[in-house]
């Protein structure tokens, strides 16, 4: 296991795929931190040497915001929407899509299983 900002990388992975692992690095990040710092994307992170590694981790700490900082960036971002009152942060609040998606199908990943609601009337007692 090699660990990289912070995450565990199996050494059996290929350097874009091991990469993708950590939050805000996906494979075409991958693929490009690899041809920027002249690395076969094929080797397989076990078979890098420390040089190797330790040049990954200070480009990754230099240039590209990851984990952490990134998360709470993002947070922050929405709670901007949310106390501004903007269209999107509303809908951030009241836990529906976002982007413009329709809700009155689908949206089940958002918004929860479905609940069937009945008429709101109760029964009425039965005399026999």
């Amino acid at each position: 296991m090699t660990r990289i900002v912070g995450i565990n990388i199996d050494d059996k992975k290929r350097m874009p795929y091991g990469l993708a692992l950590i939050y805000g690095i996906g494979i075409a990040k991958g693929k490009e931190i690899c041809k920027k710092l002249r690395i076969d994307p094929l080797t397989k992170i076990g078979d890098l040497t420390e040089g190797e590694l330790e040049k990954v981790r200070l480009f990754i700490d230099k240039n590209i915001k990851v984990e952490g900082d990134l998360r709470s960036e993002v947070g922050q971002n929405i709670k901007r929407l949310k106390d501004v009152g903007a269209f999107r942060g509303v809908r951030h609040m009241r836990n529906l899509p976002v982007r413009g998606q329709r809700t009155k199908t689908n949206a089940r990943t958002k918004r929860g299983r479905k609940v069937t609601v009945g008429s709101g009337k109760k029964k009425a007692n039965e005399k026999t």
